[in-house]
């Protein structure tokens, strides 16, 4: 489960920022999610956003096959 659930770090509960977030809290509340969300669906600019958020699973899907090969490398357990 902590090698699934490393996947997560990346993800933020985008309800609880979303329900706060107004101009005044975008340069302290913003997370890659929102701003994806800022720049894609209130600006218009969808391939920026795309790529930020393809870039954000990327790094997920990275720190899950490094968390995978460490358990293989320590416990001798892995996902596969």
């Amino acid at each position: 489960m902590l090698i699934i659930r490393i996947g997560y770090v990346m993800e933020v509960s985008f309800e609880l920022v979303i329900l706060l977030y107004q101009p005044a809290t975008y340069e302290t509340a913003d997370v890659v999610n929102t701003w994806v969300y800022r720049q894609g669906l209130q600006s218009g600019q969808y391939d920026l956003a795309a790529a930020a958020g393809l870039f954000n699973a990327v790094v997920a899907f990275v720190l899950v096959m490094t968390a995978n090969t460490l358990s293989r490398r320590f416990s001798r357990t892995s996902l596969w």
